[in-house]
């Protein structure tokens, strides 16, 4: 385990050589880790049976970047965050027409509902603000410093350009036979407590997404279990969030057919899937790229064992490996290009959701990373 220093110093070289990399910390960790590619060549995910960093698009007809393993040096450090850090409180600015055409593709979206055309859609739109590029390991800090329970990276490749997020939502976790996905959905401003009274409107929009996890999975997986909805605190608002756990039978298992089952799911896409995706495409009027695609660790080893310290020859005859994946959606995010950040947010619409409020919903979303800039 290397100094931090000497970290980040790595991903500016890594940088500067215009080479492959991601350095990421876990929620409610303090193990920073850095996977950093050895070329600058273009590997694309093919089975989900390869070991690496995954990148992969909203639009899963896309191809899935990954940074290998076997072509990659890997390094961690321990993080300290530092107290120095104060968030940026400045006002949040944007223009009427913004909002203005925002509001118009909400309403849209409502009308399409309203004609059973799908019951749910995930609208966005793509902020721009002006920033000192150079400042990227900065920003990377700021966000490690200011959300300690969010999946917080730092991607860059030099055919794709350069990453930076805090998302609170994970995809799925998969250890072993054991598997789980979360069912993330319904924004308020967080007011000082997790006592919250929801909407019908947050309720509906959240059961949406735990319900078509659940429907697809059934069929592929043993033994759901749904966990009790409860309020969790992201930065500046709080979610509703349902556990969905569920065994695998290994004899079966194919993590390429489940990622194409559930991905992307109602809680960045909408219900039903298809539809809600290709009135995305057509009318949101940018190109996501990876905002709300997933990212993670794609089979990597985790050795289990004995929970003693003693580093013996009877302890490491126990000691076995396992295969784990930690996907996670890829929220809260931006990427720099140049001097210039574009920085993603959006939110879910259903029968009874109001433009402006909407529209108010991704205003206090995109705080979370304009506060680190």
């Amino acid at each position: 385990m290397i100094a931090s220093e000497l970290f980040f110093t790595k991903i500016q070289q890594q940088y500067n050589d215009q080479l492959p990399f991601v350095a990421y910390r876990k929620p409610l960790t303090s193990d920073l880790k850095g996977v950093f590619q050895t070329n600058d060549t273009v590997y694309e995910v093919e089975n989900y049976k390869e070991t690496g960093f995954v990148f992969a698009p909203f639009d899963d007809s896309e191809s899935s970047i990954l940074i290998p393993l076997e072509h990659a040096d890997s390094l961690d450090c321990l993080y300290s965050m530092e107290e120095a850090f104060h968030p940026n409180q400045n006002e949040i600015i944007f223009s009427e027409l913004e909002k203005e055409i925002h509001i118009e593709l909400i309403a849209k979206g409502i009308q399409y509902i309203d004609k059973n055309i799908f019951k749910k859609v995930v609208l966005s739109r793509k902020e721009t603000v002006t920033v000192s590029g150079s400042n990227f390991i900065q920003f990377f800090k700021n966000l490690l410093n200011r959300y300690a329970s969010a999946f917080v990276y730092c991607w860059y490749h030099p055919k794709f350009g350069l990453w930076l997020g805090a998302t609170p939502e994970t995809l799925m976790k998969i250890e072993g036979h054991q598997f789980s996905m979360m069912s993330l959905a319904g924004t308020q401003d967080y007011k000082g407590t997790l006592n919250v009274d929801w909407e019908d409107k947050e309720k509906q929009e959240q059961q949406i997404v735990t319900d078509f996890i659940t429907s697809n999975l059934k069929p592929l997986v043993k033994n759901i279990k749904i966990s009790d909805i409860e309020t969790v605190k992201a930065g500046n608002v709080v979610h509703l969030k349902t556990m969905i756990k569920a065994s695998l039978n290994m004899d079966s298992f194919n993590l390429k057919h489940i990622l194409s089952v559930v991905h992307p799911t109602p809680a960045v896409c909408g219900m039903p899937k298809q539809t809600a995706k290709r009135f995305i495409i057509e009318n949101e009027n940018y190109n996501r790229e990876f905002y709300t695609g997933y990212l993670g660790e794609l089979n990597f080893e985790q050795k289990s064992g004995p929970s003693s310290k003693l580093r013996n020859i009877e302890n490491q005859a126990y000691t076995y490996s396992k295969r784990s994946s930690q996907l996670y959606v890829n929220l809260r995010c931006m990427q720099i290009k140049n001097n210039e950040a574009y920085i993603y947010i959006g939110g879910g619409i259903t029968k009874t959701s109001n433009p402006e409020k909407e529209w108010e919903e991704t205003v206090s979303k995109s705080k979370v990373i304009k506060s680190i800039l």
